[in-house]
Formats: C-alpha cells, structure tokens, sequence
C-alpha cells in the first residue's frame, strides 16, 4: 500500500507519486498554526514576525486600483539577497537559494504575467510520490477495514455549473512544473467576496527537506467545457482559464507538516492543508468569490466518521489511465486511517483517482449543510483510496489567520 502524498503535483519535477506539501515545526501558540505569508508583486502581506510592517497600511496605486508592497519589506527581502525584479525575471529558477527561501517572513510569489500559459499548464506533471505499508507506523488500532475501491466519475461539463468552486493549482518546484487540486473556500473575514483557496500543504510546500514553491497560481474551472487533450493544444486561453489566472499572495500551511513532511512515507499527512489568499493576474474588481459565482464553507465541526453518510472528492487525477485535463469526483462513506500512532486519524474513502487529486476539496454535510471538511492528502500506489486530514482546532486557526490577511 502507497498512500500519494498531497499535492499530487504533476510534474517533471518530481519522481514520486505524491501530491506537494508544506508543513514546519512545534506549533507556537496561534501564530503556531500560520506558517507563512506569502507577497505577491501587486500586493504584500506580512508574515507573523513582519509586525512592522503590518501595522503600516499598504499604498494604492490610483492608475492600478492595485497594491503596492511596502518599501520596507522590498528592503528587508534586499537585506535577503532578493530583488523583486531580478526574481520576475527569471531568479526565481535558482533553486539553491536561502534553502529555497525557507523561512515564513521570506515566502514570496510576485506575479510573472504570462509565464502560465497554456502550454506550460499542460506540461505540468504529478511528481511520483509514495508510501509502502511498511512506512505507516503503528496505527493505534483504529484503522477501519481498507475500503473497495470506488470508481472516480467524471463531472458533467461545464465545471462552472457542476462544481463551479473547484480547479487547479499550478506551481514550479525544483524538478519542473507541478500541479494540485484546489477550492475556492469562503473568506469569514469578507463575506460573499472571498479570495481564498483551500489545497493540501504539499501542493505549496515541500515539507522537511525543502520549502516554498514557487509560482503558485489557482485555475477555477480549468478546462470548463472537459475538452480532450488534443483540443486543448489548439484552445484559446480563455477556454483552459475561463476565470483566468489568480496568484497567490499569501499561503499558509501547519507547521507539522513543513517540520515532518517529505515525498515518501505518511509523516505528516494528518497536518496536510494549506489555505491561500489569491489575486487576479489581471486585476480587476471582482473577487474570486464573485467571479465563480460560488465560495464553500468549510467544517470545522465535521461529525465523527461514524456519522458521515457520504463524502465526495473533487480533483483532476493527472496519473495513468488519468491525463489531468478533466476533473472527476469519488463519493463514498469514509474511514478512519491512522498513520502514526501519536497523530490524528485521517478520513479514508475508496478512489480511483491518482496524483494530481492532491488538494482537492472533500465534500460532506455538517449541520444540515454542504462543507469542505478535508483535501486529498495521500493514496496507494493502486490507487484504490485517498485518505485527508482532519480539520481541526488548529486547521480552523490558520484558516481564520488568512482570512485576516
């Protein structure tokens, strides 16, 4: 049994089958959860340490209607030996550099206009990711039976009225281009106007043996109308990207993850969650909320395992007989699975789907309604289940920290 580990990224660059994570060291009390902040070239956010800076409001431009990063965090990324401009230039493939930026007040994703185009977005691979049986720890006698495999089907076109919240994340790693699954989840802090993408930590992370990735950037609806790859190669932007590209300016994930996580083996699975907060490539007025003209809400409180009739996965499986162009979806009443002994359980579904699902939001019914109550986290190799975290007290914090971004 192999479990896939969270971003299923997609991509040359990797040489397992997992989905790419991030998740760092012992919580410290609140800014504990939140790992990072991310900035992006048309707009700054201030990680937990940065509190000078995030007592100073950020610079309108009249002409943009856009943000401005603060000259003292363009500085301080100086200090660095990082340049903005020379990182939209092309600095951003040194991958060697500060351990690949490593630290939460130096995660930074500045808009490259045009680099993910859709000839990129296509090449984009699940990087091979998994886990033998061998490498899941005592699993504290509370895994339930491994479930039968579940047939993923493919949701109806167009994906703006099917699942109109779903779509996929796109990032650069050390190895090439990679891509997850990810969901437009609401924003507490902005009701009915949310800019916030909910993935697994290894779809923006690397876990303990890396760090940021770069890059990263949310398609919803990709591939609206389910067109085949050979359709693809001759579509016109607008039909790969209806809602159009949307960077990420901010990016958290748990700190059990960037402390524990790697490409193979279970650590930190049940920590694998990241949450984002995007703007458009483009700009504009209208926040991705508004634009896909749906957010969902995510379930902190989701029943126990018994209690959960049903849950169903949304993602775009990229590995064979998968290409990653269409999104499909499982539904089946989940499990619990416990890959080491000190963690939490993780929810456990039958699936066909395979890397590339990574990050994908996990649908179920909390009091009465529809919620995102996990992502696709790992599978095995088979590719017979997926299994994601629990979200809990601490899931529910980090959320909350982007969200006030």
């Amino acid at each position: 049994m192999r479990p896939i580990r969270p971003p299923f990224p997609t991509g040359r660059e990797t040489t397992t089958g997992r989905t790419a994570s991030t998740r760092r060291g012992a919580f410290r009390p609140f800014a504990a959860v939140v790992l990072a902040s991310a900035l992006a070239l048309t707009a700054g956010a201030c990680g937990p340490e940065d509190t000078e800076a995030a007592d100073k409001p950020p610079v309108s431009l009249p002409d943009e209607g856009k943000i401005k990063i603060p000259q003292e965090l363009t500085d301080k990324l100086k200090e660095h030996g990082i340049d903005l401009e020379e990182w939209r230039g092309g600095a951003w493939k040194n991958w060697d550099k500060d351990d690949w930026l490593r630290e939460a007040d130096q995660f930074i994703n500045p808009i490259i206009e045009d680099l993910w185009n859709p000839d990129r977005m296509r090449e984009a691979e699940e990087p091979e990711s998994t886990v033998d049986e061998s490498d899941i720890a005592d699993d504290q006698g509370v895994t339930d039976p491994t479930p039968a495999p579940v047939e993923a089907a493919e949701v109806s076109a167009p994906y703006g009225d099917s699942a109109p919240t779903a779509g996929k994340l796109f990032f650069d790693g050390p190895q090439g281009t990679m891509v997850c699954s990810a969901t437009v989840v609401e924003d507490p802090a902005n009701p009915g106007k949310s800019n916030l993408v909910w993935t697994a930590g290894h779809c923006v992370h690397a876990g303990k043996e890396g760090g940021w990735y770069r890059n990263i950037a949310f398609v919803p609806s990709y591939n609206d109308q389910a067109m085949s790859g050979q359709e693809l190669a001759g579509a016109a932007p607008e039909k790969i990207a209806p809602h159009g590209l949307w960077w990420a300016q901010v990016a958290m994930t748990s700190d059990q993850w960037i402390a524990q996580g790697g490409q193979t083996g279970g650590n930190g699975a049940p920590f694998d969650y990241a949450v984002l907060k995007v703007t458009p490539e483009n700009g504009g007025g209208k926040s991705l909320e508004e634009t896909v003209g749906a957010a969902t809400p995510v379930g902190f409180d989701a029943p126990a395992v018994p209690d959960i009739d049903s849950i169903t996965a949304t993602g775009y499986p990229a590995a064979e007989p998968f290409d990653g162009e269409r999104m499909f979806q499982c539904q089946d009443k989940p499990g619990r699975l416990s890959v080491v002994a000190s963690d939490p359980t993780m929810y456990r579904i039958g699936c066909t789907m395979t890397a590339g699902s990574s990050g994908g939001g996990w649908i179920a019914e909390v009091n009465g309604e529809p919620a995102l109550v996990s992502n696709t986290s790992i599978g095995p190799i088979s590719a017979g289940w997926l299994a994601g975290p629990r979200l809990d007290e601490q899931a529910k914090k980090l959320y909350e920290s982007v969200s006030a971004q």
